[in-house]
């Protein structure tokens, strides 16, 4: 359920209440019988797992499928010479 806070227009109460959506809005102030207004604030959303973060789809995340198409072959071209070099010296 919920949690509003809710300000006195009369005397400056201030309380939270916590109700469910279908029920009414609070009008009288407990402290001083006056009009009450709900405040609105910031709302507590959190987005957990991939692809809610900006940072999520760049090619530094980790994965290695996202990589340009020129660093992949760079890496595939030194890693086979590598192997290559290592058994030309060997004989």
């Amino acid at each position: 359920m919920p949690t509003y806070s809710y300000a006195c227009t009369e005397c400056g109460h201030r309380f939270d209440a916590v109700q469910a959506f279908a029920d009414s809005a609070l009008t009288e102030c407990p402290a001083c019988l006056g009009r009450l207004r709900k405040e609105y604030g910031s709302i507590g959303v959190t987005f957990n797992g991939s692809g809610f973060y900006r940072n999520d789809s760049r090619a530094g995340s980790g994965d290695s499928s996202s990589a340009p198409a020129s660093s992949k072959s760079e890496s595939t071209t030194s890693a086979k010479s590598a192997p290559a070099a290592t058994t030309a010296s060997a004989s």
